[in-house]
């Protein structure tokens, strides 16, 4: 008999995992639903307790600012609102946008002027992207500062200012800045300005987008911040000051308490890189967060409303600085159509409003603190975002390893891991490899966005429906798969739900009739394609018909199918066994080809 409470627990844990295992428990129990998070080695236990509780962290506003930055935070504001602007958007739009809740503005164009007429840049922090051009909006940054510092109630000690300069992430994903000399000009001028001028931005959220996993993006994200604070001190900044000139961008995914413990864990890394360099009170860099571009589909775009409000959430509970919510059309290069980009801007606006407003999660200073879980998962992150940075530094620091190409190989891998989960449908994106909807009318797919590079989630997914989109266009009919069931509905229910959902996600229509299964089977130039049909039953109705039925079906000339595992029905009967394990896009690929899409 277990001699305390928690080996007690782990023994019954045991116990039930046994029944699914022939009688034999699991050598630990524990490990076997311990769920690890992407590849970072960072693993989610199945129950967390006082035997993983962690020192308290200090109060906000101390290091190493694990808590947030802000000694005095005003909790009836939260976190700050970030809206998005262009080329396509003006004057009226922003001010539009700050009288309707938005309060910061996230300007990414070159010419910044037009947009800042009538914003009072005291009242709105101002975050800019403007690529090789940040000189060029910097000064005109500068002019409305000094335009507004005329009125006699302009208070410069409120005026935060992000130039955006990205002279290092940005080469990771090809995106056009200024090179680093120029960005230590900008650095030296912003720390004249008696307002919070920040030159430098270490775009996170970019590294994140081309395929890094959480830890390799804070730990990059912290290498890339250093080599910006070494060259900024040899260009005759001192080092409180080279600190102070940065900003960090992280992106936020829908995974909430991974996004909290993400942002949670930067500070605690950034602050320890600042305490190394002689000065800890300069290690509270601000953080905006972005959701995650790479993680927005292009198919059934609603979804995206979810995926964002979930980021939102954990990036404000995770005391980011300024928040920014994505249009749920943003993988669409024309958005939806029939929806105007104002209702786009408003949702994606409205998401954060009704966090803070609605819900009030503004008013609570990081909820996550004294957590089991969010405690040890911000240990975790941050240890092992620690260790990528070490790794970085022993090859030669952010820039080598930009210039030698490592660094975008390693996140590459990266990328490739989690496609590949994707493709066995091991990672769960709705809309996507889970509940598609093929009845959405078909889009034109772009790989292009905002021009730079992302490592779409959905992208093995959306080229098979592009393809079945095409087919569409040329049949009137989607590639169909005809399904012959085996039993009873509660007998075979489970399976042709399976299959039903699986094909679909490749664009595939699932049909009983064989008539309707021929509409739908033709090649490319209007010859027949493959007869396929699967099967779906439970184990006992295919011993019992499976195999008669599937050598019918071939001496028809049918490609058979099954639902099930290998080994269900003589081998020698069926061409694919499809279930949970499979590479699920690979198969939906080979069977779009043999249906002529």
């Amino acid at each position: 008999m277990a001699d305390n409470p928690y080996d007690a627990w782990r023994d019954s844990v045991g116990a039930v995992l046994a029944k699914s295992r022939g009688g034999t428990p699991p050598e630990d129990p524990i490990a076997a639903l311990t769920t690890p998070t992407e590849d970072d080695g960072v693993q989610i236990a199945p129950l967390y307790s006082g035997r993983d509780e962690l020192p308290q962290a200090p109060l906000p506003g101390s290091y190493p600012y694990t808590r947030g930055g802000n000694p005095t935070p005003d909790v009836r504001l939260g976190w700050k609102v970030a809206e998005r602007f262009g080329p396509g958007e003006d004057a009226a739009d922003v001010l539009g946008a700050l009288e309707s809740g938005a309060s910061a503005l996230w300007i990414e164009r070159p010419d910044p002027a037009p947009l800042l007429q009538g914003v009072y840049p005291d009242m709105a922090p101002i975050l800019l992207t403007a690529g090789g051009r940040a000189a060029d909006a910097a000064t005109q940054v500068y002019a409305a500062l000094d335009a507004a510092a005329e009125s006699d109630q302009y208070r410069a000690d409120l005026v935060r200012v992000s130039l955006g300069a990205a002279p290092l992430t940005s080469q990771v994903v090809g995106r056009a800045d200024v090179a680093p000399d120029e960005a230590a000009d900008l650095a030296r001028a912003a720390d004249t300005r008696p307002e919070d001028v920040r030159a430098i931005v270490v775009d996170g959220a970019d590294l994140h987008n081309a395929g890094a996993t959480c830890a390799q993006e804070l730990g990059l994200a912290a290498a890339a911040g250093l080599d910006h604070v070494r060259a900024l001190v040899a260009s005759g900044l001192a080092t409180d000051a080279a600190l102070r000139q940065l900003t960090i961008r992280l992106a936020a995914t829908d995974d909430q308490f991974l996004t909290l413990a993400k942002i949670r864990a930067w500070r605690a890394v950034w602050a320890r890189v600042a305490k190394q360099l002689g000065h800890p009170e300069a290690g509270n860099a601000p953080v905006h967060a972005v959701t995650s571009l790479a993680a927005t589909t292009q198919r059934d775009p609603w979804v995206n409303m979810l995926r964002t409000t979930v980021a939102a959430f954990g990036a404000g509970l995770g005391g980011a600085d300024y928040v920014t919510t994505l249009q749920f059309d943003a993988a669409l290069p024309g958005g939806v159509e029939g929806y105007s980009p104002a209702f786009a801007r408003r949702i994606a606006r409205n998401t954060q409003l009704l966090l803070l407003e609605e819900s009030n999660l503004g008013r609570v200073v990081d909820p996550g603190a004294g957590s089991w879980h969010v405690e040890s998962l911000t240990d975790d992150l941050a240890r092992n975002a620690w260790t990528v940075l070490q790794a970085t530094e022993r090859d030669g620091g952010f820039a080598r390893g930009v210039a030698d190409e490592t660094i975008a190989a390693t996140i590459g891998e990266s990328a490739d891991r989690r496609d590949d989960a994707v493709s066995r449908r091991a990672t769960k994106l709705t809309g996507v490899n889970e509940f598609p909807n093929l009845a959405e009318p078909p889009i034109a797919p772009s790989p292009a966005r905002n021009g730079a590079v992302v490592r779409s989630h959905a992208a093995p997914f959306e080229a098979l429906r592009a393809r079945s989109d095409g087919f569409l266009r040329d049949h009137g009919v989607r590639p169909r798969i005809r399904m012959v069931t085996i039993g009873t509905v509660a007998q075979y229910n489970a399976r042709s739900t399976f299959l039903t959902n699986l094909l679909a996600s490749g664009g595939i229509e699932t049909v009983l009739d064989a008539e309707e299964q021929k509409a739908g089977t033709a090649t490319v130039d209007g010859s027949p394609g493959a007869r396929i049909t699967v099967l779906a039953g439970s184990d006992t109705g295919y011993a019992e018909e499976g195999e008669a039925l599937a050598r019918s079906l071939r001496d028809e000339g049918d490609l058979v199918l099954l639902a099930g595992k290998p080994g269900t029905v003589d081998d020698g009967m069926i061409d694919f066994y499809l279930h949970a394990k499979i590479d699920a896009a690979a198969v939906l690929d080979d069977l779009l080809t043999r249906l002529g899409a």
